[in-house]
């Protein structure tokens, strides 16, 4: 989703201060001046149509109500007592016009500041605009004075029932914003935590051998470069996603592919480099898979192998097993490392078990992770293939 759209052809866009856009002030002025115009400016029209220059001022200031509600959006208080003082005027000069009628852009302009005003100012403006009730009960008697009411009461309840929308529009946008941003967090976590990992190992290895195994080293030097290499190949198509203009500058560009299962080989050749023995084990059909469910078991993966590195006592051989089974995908890691203490507490607490049971959480699946009772540690996943969107 494109979180920085801005649906500016709202009527009522804008922040909870009140702010509405150019567009949505112009859109919200058309459409209230329209109204205004057709409905008001027709009962005037026919109300004072022998009332000569009564019928004049009557329409000047009909023309001065829609020109008021130019400025409603920036300026809802104040157009508001114009539009009340105006339709009062309207409705002295031309008593057959209804006090209901006369006063309809200052109620267009009441439910315009109840959905971009707070509600201790719309409050306050619903309670003025109750006090000619005595007067609509003095041409209309209960009848008129119920349907003054009601309309100047519907008008703000509109207007609260748009800004109720507009919060909870901002409230998805808000939570949005902060999944977006946990899952940019896991996707750098996962990638930078692996790669560090296997430069710390082959790093340490490098400088152990150096003198002694000059070949040694080298190789651990190279599998250091292509583990960075492929690092930053992620980070950038990572990166890519959320810099403006980089479809356009990077569409002749060939790219590397993405995250994936398929290229479970090369994330299990990057831990073969430090020495650790990694058998891989696929089972299954793996064309097809949808995108989110075969990123999330790539990065489980990826994760279970960079915490085995980290915190396994005496590993040196691990096993991937990556299944597909009718509707769902099958994931374990298990090491034969010692398991102390502090690495079954971080089953519960680590920020990567944390991050890779939330990963099988969003595609719709589970994850658990734990010690063996023979020794070693387990991380074992299902991902469901179907109703992933």
């Amino acid at each position: 989703m494109d979180r920085s759209s801005r649906q500016s052809d709202d009527v009522f866009a804008g922040e909870a201060r009140g702010e509405v856009s150019p567009r949505a002030a112009r859109a919200l002025w058309a459409g209230s001046a329209g109204l205004v115009l057709a409905v008001l400016g027709t009962s005037v029209l026919v109300a004072g149509a022998e009332h000569g220059w009564r019928l004049l001022v009557a329409v000047a200031l009909v023309v001065a109500q829609v020109c008021a509600l130019r400025w409603q959006a920036r300026a809802p208080v104040a157009v508001l007592a114009v539009n009340a003082a105006t339709g009062l005027a309207v409705w002295a000069l031309l008593p057959a016009v209804t006090l209901t009628g006369a006063l309809l852009a200052a109620q267009v302009s009441l439910c315009v500041l109840s959905a971009i005003r707070p509600r201790r100012v719309s409050v306050g403006a619903l309670a003025a605009m109750c006090l000619p009730a005595p007067l609509a009960f003095g041409a209309g008697g209960t009848a008129g004075l119920a349907v003054y009411l009601l309309t100047v009461v519907l008008a703000w309840t509109a207007g609260q029932w748009r800004r109720a929308q507009q919060e909870r529009t901002r409230a998805e946008m808000r939570r949005a914003v902060v999944e977006e941003r946990a899952r940019i967090a896991r996707e750098v976590h996962d990638v930078v935590a692996h790669t560090l990992s296997v430069v710390v190992i082959q790093a340490g290895a490098a400088d152990d051998v150096f003198t002694q195994r000059p070949e040694q080293a080298r190789q651990a030097l190279r599998a250091i470069e292509t583990g960075a290499r492929s690092a930053l190949g992620e980070l950038r198509l990572l990166l890519r996603a959320f810099g403006p203009g980089e479809e356009e500058e990077g569409a002749g560009e060939q790219r590397e592919p993405g995250p994936s299962l398929a290229r479970l080989d090369e994330l299990a050749d990057t831990v073969r480099a430090t020495g650790m023995t990694v058998h891989v084990h696929r089972e299954g059909a793996f064309d097809g898979l949808p995108t989110a469910v075969d990123l999330a078991a790539y990065r489980i993966v990826q994760e279970a192998l960079t915490n085995m590195l980290r915190h396994a006592v005496g590993a040196d051989e691990v096993s991937v097993r990556v299944t597909v089974e009718g509707e769902c995908v099958k994931v374990t890691v298990v090491d034969n490392g010692r398991t102390p203490q502090s690495r079954s507490a971080a089953a519960g607490a680590g920020r990567g078990l944390v991050g890779m049971k939330e990963r099988a959480r969003l595609v719709g699946g589970s994850l658990r992770a734990g010690p063996l009772s023979p020794g070693g540690f387990e991380v074992a996943a299902r991902l469901p293939v179907e109703d992933v969107s």
